[in-house]
């Protein structure tokens, strides 16, 4: 033992230590690896001629060895070849980036598509407990793009003051209508089951019950979660018709009369584009088509399913027309509307034409912006195509009422509505309705992880994952559901009476200011001017930026 000691000690001292570092200096990493794999083990060698218990060190030694190894003959990365073992640090902090962003990094107003001010709001909301904010505004009102409304010296003193102020309803009912429905100010935007989890879907319409507000189905079909807690519903018939489809993936009369005829169905609307990604099909990857909700959609379990992104029931205007009416007549009656995201306006201004030519109209249109939220999309389509909600509002709004529809059609907005203001903000560009997604997925339980296309939401929310859904505790989540959609609804009220209105329908868009300049505002009437009803019907009274449209 004592002849090892000295040759090792011995060999130590005869290295020249100036040889080898200018060795390292010309070494690449992958040679420095190897290198200290080589001095760890001689060093490991070494010790244990004094002290057995080294050993132990291999343990760990040799499985980061091999890794590293492995990194310097792996051709699909090249920073882990070039920096066996070390390189793989750079995945770990990426795969943990959105974690360190909204604990440590972003600011409470920063967070996107969410800030932390907002989900904050919702938490609370959903929990009833305090939700007032200290020590003023964070945002900053002298930015471009800061919006407000204006208040009122003679406010109301409470939202009592406010006719129907408890529980306002939209009548939702045309004159063909047979069975109008009272809409609540704010439902549940469309979420299929199979993007969201069975126990999200139940919290979602537990909530709608207990709250009475609706709960759009989304285009996945109507699922035995979302009839369970007898909640209203709004069933969305997308391009895949799915719960009204043949094999051969065109529209089944049959299927659709019996679903529609259910009591809980209250409206039907058609999804002719998302604001998320307008133009594309829905998107609901392999992984989470599992067999009952294959069986639900009447699709091959396992596959990624990618809805077709127009319609087979109607290729015109005229046929759209003839569609809406033959749904209307299968449902016994019930509320037609259909959904888009703006797109080409000659396209709209058609079907505008057409509801006049036929004397068709549909009961409500839903109109999504391109901010709005989905499970899974294509970056282009989500950052780049289609509308965002203000501007499609406002056409929409416009335009049926140049051609004087408007005040047969109720108009439902959709696309990041969290707050009372944001509300307000739409039903005074046009809105009579407003949608949450996002918001009510938060009330559910969300925490804006990111991870709604990959199976693998942390809090049973948007998983088909048996075992992560389980944390989803129906009844807990259904009540939050129901108090943020009532505390959501209070604040929009109490901003009403705040600007000594009566009523939510006489806000206009005299009553929101918008910063366009650090030393401009303009009023929402003055960016959008209202058009004169009628105006669209002849050529002497159409405005000169809707000419083109009619030639």
């Amino acid at each position: 033992m004592q002849v090892t000691k000295y040759l090792f000690y011995s060999w130590l001292n005869c290295l020249d230590i100036d040889y080898i570092y200018r060795l390292k200096k010309r070494m690449k990493v992958r040679g420095k690896f190897i290198l200290i794999a080589v001095v760890l083990f001689v060093a490991v060698y070494g010790v244990y001629q004094v002290w057995t218990s080294i050993i132990w060190v291999l343990v760990l030694l040799i499985p980061l060895f091999l890794m590293g190894i492995f990194d310097i003959f792996q051709k699909k990365h090249a920073i882990r070849r070039n920096y066996p073992l070390i390189g793989r640090l750079r995945y770990v902090l990426e795969s943990i980036r959105p974690e360190i962003m909204q604990y440590f990094v972003e600011t409470n107003t920063e967070g996107r598509p969410i800030n932390r001010i907002f989900r904050s709001l919702i938490y609370q909301r959903s929990k009833k407990v305090n939700d007032t904010t200290p020590f003023g505004t964070q945002m900053n009102v002298y930015r471009s793009g800061y919006e407000w409304m204006d208040h009122s010296m003679y406010a109301k003193n409470n939202v009592k003051d406010i006719k129907h102020s408890e529980y306002p309803k939209i009548k939702v009912g045309g004159k063909d209508c047979l069975k109008p429905y009272q809409s609540s100010l704010l439902n549940i935007s469309a979420m299929s089951f199979g993007s969201l989890s069975k126990n999200a879907v139940m919290a979602m319409n537990k909530g709608a019950k207990i709250g009475d507000f609706a709960q759009n189905t989304g285009e996945g079909g109507l699922s035995p979660y979302h009839l369970k807690h007898k909640g209203d519903l709004i069933w969305q018939i997308g391009t895949g018709y799915f719960g009204c489809r043949n094999h051969n993936g065109t529209f089944n009369t049959e299927l659709f009369k019996e679903n529609a005829l259910k009591p809980q169905v209250k409206m039907i609307e058609i999804k002719i584009s998302q604001g998320a990604k307008p133009g594309h099909g829905g998107i609901l990857p392999a992984v989470k088509n599992t067999e009952e909700i294959a069986k639900i959609r009447g699709i091959k379990p396992n596959t990624d399913v990618l809805s077709p992104p127009a319609h087979s029931a109607f290729s015109n205007p005229i046929e759209f027309m003839q569609f809406i009416k033959e749904l209307r007549d299968l449902s016994g009656g019930k509320p037609i509307g259909f959904k888009l995201c703006i797109g080409q306006k000659q396209e709209f201004i058609d079907v505008c034409k057409a509801m006049i030519k036929t004397n068709i109209l549909p009961d409500f249109i839903t109109i999504d912006g391109g901010e709005g939220g989905t499970g899974a999309a294509p970056v282009e389509f989500s950052n780049s195509m289609g509308m965002p909600l203000r501007e499609g509002l406002v056409f929409v709004h416009d335009t049926l009422k140049g051609f004087d529809l408007r005040k047969n059609i109720k108009l439902i907005a959709a696309g990041k509505i969290i707050t009372g203001f944001h509300m307000v903000r739409v039903l005074a560009l046009g809105a009579d309705i407003c949608y949450s997604a996002r918001a009510m997925m938060m009330a559910t339980g969300c925490i804006q992880a990111l991870v709604c296309n990959t199976n693998t939401c942390p809090v049973g929310v948007a998983t088909q994952n048996k075992s992560l859904m389980k944390g989803l505790d129906v009844d807990d989540k259904g009540n939050r559901v129901a108090n943020f959609q009532e505390e959501t609804v209070h604040s929009f009220l109490e901003l009403v009476a705040a600007a000594g209105l009566e009523n939510p329908s006489e806000i206009s868009r005299k009553h929101i200011n918008r910063r366009i300049g650090m030393h401009k505002v303009a009023k929402y009437s003055e960016i959008y001017p209202e058009f004169i009803t009628g105006c669209l019907l002849t050529s002497k009274t159409r405005p000169l930026n809707y000419q083109k449209y009619f030639n």
